[in-house]
């Protein structure tokens, strides 16, 4: 079901990789509601993944740039203001790395150069996002700035490794720049803190399946999809939620204050 909710606005998407990706989810979604928009990833990331196709089914133009260095981020926010007619109205940060855990590097044996780059790429680069945004004027008032992030964040999950780093920096910025955006331009930057998701990224920590299938029976309404929290993205876009910002929002079925479940409980009884 559509309802239009985002017709007329523009936006640019990072992260979109496969069908898996919750950013192409979200990409799918604005189109439906009435959105266009620009799709980017890093080079190397769309030489893996399907992007093209995702491009031609929801007529948008895809602008290569790596998340992490200004000089590509200054010619992707241009670019995007050129192809669209003027400022935007939202951005999706759905973007997310660890060399430490592709290397099977334990946290308390990280390798420090491959952390920095890590922190680079998960969390410094919504900074950059923001900062070149604002620099450039290119966001309307009232527009959105989201980000994903994890609940590892606040809650020790051991293989989560240097990503729970991450994240907890990721949602950080997300306050901080809030404030200074919402003061000068009334735009509002949030971070959703989704249910663990069977997408490429995730699937790449170890003992996944086993805790997918945990938070399954630890939340009340059980695990989010990625289409849900693509649908719940694009409330978030839409003026319908014009009055949030600075905050994380747990879109995880109840998982988030879920001391204990009966299931789980009784999985344990003698």
């Amino acid at each position: 079901m559509t309802n239009g909710i985002l017709k007329g606005k523009k936006g640019i998407i990072f992260g979109a990789l496969n069908d898996q990706s919750i950013a192409w989810k979200v990409a799918e979604r604005a189109h439906e509601e009435g959105a266009t928009f620009v799709l980017t990833n890093a080079p190397i990331a769309m030489r893996m993944g399907e992007i093209n196709e995702l491009a031609e089914k929801t007529g948008s133009q895809i602008i290569p740039a790596d998340a992490t260095s200004v000089e590509d981020l200054e010619n992707l926010i241009s670019q995007s203001m050129e192809i669209l007619g003027g400022k935007i109205d939202f951005i999706l940060h759905s973007i997310g790395m660890s060399i430490n855990v592709r290397k099977g590097r334990h946290y308390t044996d990280e390798n420090y150069d491959f952390s920095m780059k890590g922190l680079d790429v998960s969390a410094l680069s919504f900074h950059k996002v923001l900062q070149t945004s604002m620099k450039l004027d290119a966001i309307n008032d009232w527009g959105s700035v989201l980000a994903l992030t994890y609940i590892a964040a606040q809650r020790v999950f051991p293989d989560y490794n240097d990503m729970a780093d991450n994240k907890s920096y990721l949602e950080s910025i997300a306050r901080s720049f809030g404030y200074h955006y919402g003061i000068a331009k009334k735009v509002r930057v949030n971070t959703i803190s989704q249910s663990p998701t069977m997408t490429t990224a995730g699937s790449g920590v170890k003992g996944f399946n086993e805790f997918i299938n945990y938070s399954e029976k630890m939340s009340p309404l059980g695990n989010a999809t990625a289409l849900d929290c693509a649908n719940y993205c694009i409330s978030m876009f839409s003026d319908y939620t014009k009055y949030v910002t600075m905050q994380n929002l747990f879109h995880d079925g109840g998982f988030s204050n879920t001391g204990v479940t009966q299931e789980v409980i009784e999985r344990f009884k003698d």
